[in-house]
């Protein structure tokens, strides 16, 4: 178990007790287990490792001299001098990182006590874009001599390790400790070289800085960045190690921590508190009682005010959206040229500062072109932008905001359904209802919809409307008289369909509600009705189409017999 350790004196700093151990406590310099450039000794130390070896190397010699004289005294030929021991496996490096396969893994972790490895493709195109920084990272940390070493393992050619450390993503990163190859701590969401360096410093030695005085913690609030500090008045206990092990999560933010009455008199803290600054002003505060927080609802917190309020979505910010480690993403999508951008927008920031931390606001402008797979894939139309949707990311679900504007009453109303588990769920198709067929207006569904709207037999004319459209809400009484019009009239079939519901596929649709007309026999015509939303214009239409499916037929009929004929006679006179 690891555990933050408060040090008194000049060196006051907070470090943790699993991989690190004070210096100079008694007399003489003492191995430094995790410290930067670790490993050094007291002078006694090596000059009795010196000796040692010394006296191995004798005894070899003399070994070696008794196995030839047998070998002589035998008439066995002499094979030249015994190695040592046997040859191991080489490790080759580039950019001061090593090149890992099968065949040297091993050797790496027996002589390397922490050990971060890059598992990567080579043709993929986050691995090399991370392939650079991860380099500048072993060369910052090679020179500093830190006992820290980098390596990289292709999986292209070496499909083990993705079976053994079950790798899903690429790249993907783990880090090694005292060869413990069953065990590897998982590095996740770092992208540059410093934070890659701040990252294995925070896992081998101090996981953040001991503010002592108010113009050391003043002087350690980043005036254009972000700064977070943890008031503590015991360094002991659960809350320290839960900060502790946040500050690692973050290697991209500055961590800092005081027990100083008077840090804590000059921020108006008092009690255990930890604070978030950004560009010099406190911005959030938490209430540090015991048991309240965890790691992953703090570092979750903390990382959701490394974003904006409303983070644009890009090909830039992509990574760092995923990044964070918030399930709930609620996506407005609008062109950014539209007379309601402004407006629109606006309210969707208002919303996302009640909701930070549970749900992340992403805007997606459906005018960018290089937008088109992200819409695609929330099956976005054109007739419901601005559309709204909420995304959860563990379980793929996804939540269509049941309402026609996304002002501020609505967007909140829609978070809170979701946080509560009574949204409802957007689905390929609904169930089909019992009964679907046994009204005047035949309920569809995406399940059915082919089946009934491309048949041999009926007329088949359909409504596709939203629940919360105040139009459609309009239609949908006058719908249903059309239903009953044309009740017991035989191959005619009056529909409606949820289309925010189910997906069917259109082109060309419209502002809710819109109507289709789907011609007997037809699999692939598809005719818009334009008209007037009364019973009468529905109804003219209506019988508009019968009326010229059956001339149509007709002749279709007298074709086919013409030619059936025309075969008779043709077989006859052979």
């Amino acid at each position: 178990m690891s555990e933050c350790i408060g040090i008194g004196s000049d060196e006051e700093e907070w470090r943790c007790g699993d991989v690190v151990e004070r210096r100079g406590e008694r007399g003489g310099a003492e191995e430094s287990r995790g410290g930067f450039g670790g490993g050094a000794r007291s002078g006694g130390t090596a000059e009795r490792g010196k000796k040692a070896a010394k006296e191995r190397k004798d005894a070899d010699a003399d070994a070696e001299g008794v196995l030839s004289s047998q070998a002589e005294a035998h008439g066995i030929e002499p094979t030249g001098e015994r190695s040592e021991e046997t040859a191991l496996p080489e490790i080759e490096e580039e950019d001061s990182v090593f090149i890992l396969k099968k065949s040297n893994f091993d050797r790496a972790l027996k002589e390397n006590r922490y050990l971060l490895v890059e598992f990567y493709i080579s043709l993929s195109g986050p691995s090399q874009t991370l392939a650079a920084e991860f380099a500048k990272a072993a060369e910052e940390l090679k020179s500093a001599a830190v006992a820290v070493r980098l390596g990289k393992v292709d999986v292209t050619d070496q499909k083990g390790f993705k079976k053994e450390f079950n790798i899903q993503d690429f790249p993907t990163l783990k880090f090694f400790v005292d060869g413990d190859r069953s065990n590897p701590i998982d590095c996740k969401g770092v992208r540059e070289a410093s934070a890659f360096v701040t990252w294995v410093r925070r896992r081998i030695g101090s996981c953040t800085t001991h503010l002592n005085s108010t113009d050391q913690a003043k002087s350690f609030i980043d005036p254009e960045g972000m700064t977070v500090i943890g008031f503590f008045k015991s360094p002991q206990g659960g809350v320290g190690e839960v900060f502790c092990n946040s500050a690692r999560s973050t290697p991209e933010l500055p961590f800092g921590t005081t027990t100083s009455d008077e840090v804590f008199a000059h921020f108006g803290i008092r009690e255990d508190m930890i604070v978030i600054f950004q560009k010099g002003k406190p911005v959030y505060s938490e209430a540090a009682e015991g048991g309240k927080l965890n790691d992953a609802e703090l570092t979750r917190l903390i990382k959701t005010f490394t974003m904006d309020l409303v983070t644009e979505y890009n090909l830039e910010t992509s990574v760092k959206i995923f990044d964070v480690p918030v399930e709930n993403h609620i996506l407005l999508f609008i062109p950014k040229s539209s007379s309601a951008f402004g407006k629109a927008y606006e309210d969707f920031k208002s919303v996302a500062q009640e909701f930070r931390g549970k749900i992340m606001f992403v805007l997606v402008d459906t005018d960018e072109s290089r937008n088109g797979r992200v819409i695609e894939y929330f099956q976005v139309i054109e007739i419901e932008v601005p559309a709204v949707q909420i995304l959860n990311l563990t379980s793929d679900a996804r939540y269509k905001m049941p309402a026609e504007k996304a002002t501020v009453k609505n967007l909140r109303s829609f978070c809170q359904s979701y946080l509560e588990g009574t949204a409802k769920r957007h689905l390929s198709s609904e169930e089909i209802q019992e009964g679907w067929d046994q009204k005047p207006v035949k309920v569809l569904v995406g399940k059915n919809f082919d089946r009934v709207v491309f048949n041999k037999k009926n007329h088949v004319f359909v409504m596709f409307y939203a629940p919360w459209s105040e139009a459609c809400q309009k239609v949908l009484p006058i719908w249903d008289e059309l239903g009953t019009m044309y009740e017991k009239r035989k191959n005619v079939v009056i529909a409606k369909i949820d289309y925010t519901a189910n997906n069917v596929q259109l082109l060309n649709v419209e502002r809710y509600p819109f109507f289709r007309y789907f011609p007997v026999g037809s699999a692939t015509q598809v005719d818009p009705y334009k008209g007037e939303h009364t019973l009468d214009a529905f109804a003219e239409f209506l019988e508009e189409k019968i009326k010229t499916e059956k001339k149509v037929s007709s002749k279709t009929k007298k074709k086919d017999v013409v030619k059936k004929e025309a075969k008779i006679t043709k077989k006859e006179e052979l």
